[in-house]
Formats: structure tokens, sequence, C-alpha cells
């Protein structure tokens, strides 16, 4: 199979419909995190390299905005949010600047590990809006639950964001996943508001493992710790929102039935009433997800009562 390296529009719950891009090839992470949608990385690495021509990234982005055009679909964003770490792509910067001239906000979706490097937070603060992850103050619990390469130094990491925070003048938001009896505690819960406090995101993100995750075992936490967790963010005076909803079904139709699947689940499993609806706008039926499986193209993953369509990822 292809790389999937552009994909969408599809639904985000927080930058509306975007056109997602893979600026590094499948599961190259610093991180493998136990909750992660995309399973546990393929390649652990914690330095810059170059991947694929931004130029070329360009012109997929361009044909995915014609494409969405042609088939009256909006887009409110261009998503860096590839299947792995983005700032690990030394061209990083270089592609923001070529993505920005099409007329859209760019993003730029990250899981902090690199913001101590002078060039990574000059490549992202290029960027019109930027999301870092805080998942703990502990380092204990940070390798248990964010499992990083033995490069990544815990506290400066934490400097980094620090140091971001300051330089960047874009939209600037942070995540929290929530994973139960990890980092749910109080304890861990009120040290990570207070650091957020600090450095003065626009919103502080709550999320929890919507999708399957990498380990079977991780589970949401109960309601009452969720809740608990957006008070207490809410009594350091953080703008809080929940991410724990579905994105809700509007995945563009772009003119290729397989590929558009194809190219949404690389990196976003696709709810079954998801796929319905999609496959109800593109005017087909679900022989091409029946198909798809057969030929190993895609596979389901039932979790939490719901059944998912996932990309098969190429393997080690």
């Amino acid at each position: 199979m292809g790389k999937i390296r552009v994909f969408g529009p599809v639904p985000s719950r927080r930058l509306g419909k975007s056109v997602g891009i893979n600026n590094i090839p499948p599961k190259i992470c610093t991180y493998s995190c136990v909750y992660c949608q995309l399973g546990r990385s393929f390649k652990m690495v914690a330095d810059r390299q170059e991947y694929y021509d931004p130029n070329d990234l360009l012109l997929e982005a361009k044909e995915k905005i014609t494409n969405a055009k042609t088939n009256n679909e909006a887009i409110d964003y261009l998503a860096i949010v590839p299947d792995g770490e983005p700032t690990l792509d030394k061209n990083l910067g270089e592609l923001i600047e070529l993505l920005k001239p099409l007329g859209f906000k760019v993003a730029v979706i990250t899981n902090s590990t690199l913001l101590q490097r002078p060039d990574v937070r000059e490549d992202i603060c290029k960027a019109d809006w930027v999301s870092v992850k805080i998942d703990t103050l502990d380092e204990t619990i940070w390798r248990k639950i964010d499992r990083p390469h033995k490069k990544i130094v815990f506290d400066s990491m934490l400097d980094g964001i620090k140091t971001f925070s300051r330089e960047y003048n874009g939209q600037f938001v942070t995540e929290t996943m929530l994973v139960r009896n990890l980092n749910d505690d109080i304890e861990n819960i009120r040290k990570v508001a207070e650091f957020i406090r600090e450095i003065k995101p626009s919103v502080a993100y709550l999320s929890i493992p919507i999708r399957p995750p990498a380990e079977k075992w991780v589970e949401a936490p109960e309601e009452q710790k969720i809740n608990r967790a957006y008070q207490i963010f809410r009594d350091q005076s953080l703008t809080a929102e929940y991410l724990i909803g579905y994105e809700g079904n509007e995945f563009a139709y772009t003119g290729n039935i397989e590929e558009d699947i194809l190219s949404i689940t690389s990196v976003h499993p696709m709810r079954e009433d998801g796929v319905k609806e999609y496959l109800k706008k593109a005017n087909s039926n679900f022989s091409i997800i029946e198909k798809m499986i057969k030929e190993n193209k895609i596979i389901v993953s039932d979790y939490n009562d719901d059944r998912f369509y996932l990309r098969k990822l190429i393997s080690r």
C-alpha cells in the first residue's frame, strides 16, 4: 500500500473540519503511549531527520483542498498531526511556510518532547495553533503512561514547554490525557493544573481514551474523576474543556471512496456509524468495507461497546 500523507477533511474535536498532514512515516515517535489509538510505536527516535519532501506534501495538500472544494466540503485548518511526533521532521518549519499561502490556518499537535530545542520552537512558532501535551508532572507516572525514548529528559521537556509558551504568539492550548489509575488522582491533577496555569494557554483540554488504545488494559477514569479533574483545572482559573465526546460523522467525500477511507483510518479510527454516514454521502454501501477487510487493508476493533475501523498499518 502507498503512503497516506494527506487526508480528510475529517471532523476534529478542536479544529472543526481539518485536512490532516502526515509529515513523517507511520508510528515514528519519541513516545510509545499506552493509550495511543495507533498502537505501539514501530520505531522510537529522539533526533530530527528529513522524511518527506515538503513540496510533495504541499502538492498533495493542494489536491485535497481542490477535491474538497469540488465536493463542497468545508476546511477550517490544515493540521500537521501525523502518525507519530511531527517535530521529529527537520523540514517542519519549511512545510508550515509552504502551507500558509494556501489561505488556511495551520495547526500542529505535539507531544512536547523536543520543545527544549530552539530549532523546534522556531519551527512551530510559525503555526497559527499549537497544542502541547502535559499528562503528568510526576516522572515515574510519565514513564508508565507515555513510555518515552531514553534520550528524552523529563525536566528539560517541561522547561521547553515553559520557554515555548513565552515565545509563541499564536493560539496555544494544552492537552492532558487521563487514564484510569495512572494519572487521575487528585495530587497529579492538581500539579498538572498548577503547571498549566503558569504557561497560560487559551484552553486546557482534558481528554480520555475514546478509541482503541495501544494496551488493552487502558481505560478512561470514572465520570466522577473526570469531573473532579475539570473542577481542579477551573480552580486554577483555567479555561478547561473536555475532549471526551465523539467528533461526529462529518467525514469528507473527496471523490475516491477507498482512498478516503484509507486516508482517514490511517490516523483517525472511524466508528461504525461514521463509516455508514460517509458511505451514504458517497452513494455507496458497506460492501466496499467488507472488501477492504478481506483484502487486509483495514481492520475491525471493538472498544467501549462501539465498533471502529482502522487502517492496517505496515508492521515492524
